[in-house]
């Protein structure tokens, strides 16, 4: 009897394990590979929660939340190009809000089955910074998508003004 309950406890540790291990693993290579340490010493204490240790900002706090500049967002921790303000529109949600990447190699998407919920995360694939999530409940006219991305962990550059005075 007591061999059988062991057997079966074994079992059922087994296939939580390989269930958690195929819904974590991730087999992107990212540009940019830093120790947790070198991390730690760039970033500020948020941006550090928020991109590796993917936490998320309170909702209504971000810098770019009702942010309407021209321009593009990058990741915080690498610099690396992600979203455009041509695609950001406000959710009303409390986080910034895109419709899309500025391409589709700007990020990265990953299951996400944490807090009892199913998400998509969303990395920078150059750095793997979390930088939020998508969900499916987005503009209709556009995507359908909605990019919630924590503020902390973007980076804003304006559009610069061509000599004509437009900006490009």
């Amino acid at each position: 009897m007591f061999i059988k309950k062991y057997l079966t406890l074994i079992g059922i540790i087994g296939c939580f394990v390989a269930c958690n291990a195929q819904e974590k693993s991730d087999t992107t290579v990212f540009k940019v590979n830093k120790t947790e340490t070198e991390w730690k010493k760039e970033l500020s204490e948020e941006e550090y929660y928020v991109l590796r240790q993917k936490g998320t900002e309170r909702a209504g706090t971000g810098t770019y939340n009702h942010h309407e500049v021209n321009g593009v967002y990058t990741c915080a921790a690498c610099q690396f190009e992600l979203f455009s303000s041509d695609n950001k529109y406000d959710s009303g949600s409390g986080w910034p809000a895109f419709d899309r990447p500025i391409s589709e190699e700007s990020v990265v998407e990953n299951k996400d089955s944490s807090h009892g919920m199913q998400r998509v995360e969303i990395v920078c694939s150059n750095c793997g910074g979390h930088l939020g999530h998508m969900f499916e409940d987005g503009p209709r006219q556009t995507t359908g998508l909605r990019y919630c991305i924590n503020s902390v962990s973007l980076n804003f550059e304006k559009k610069k003004k061509a000599s004509s005075g437009e900006e490009k």
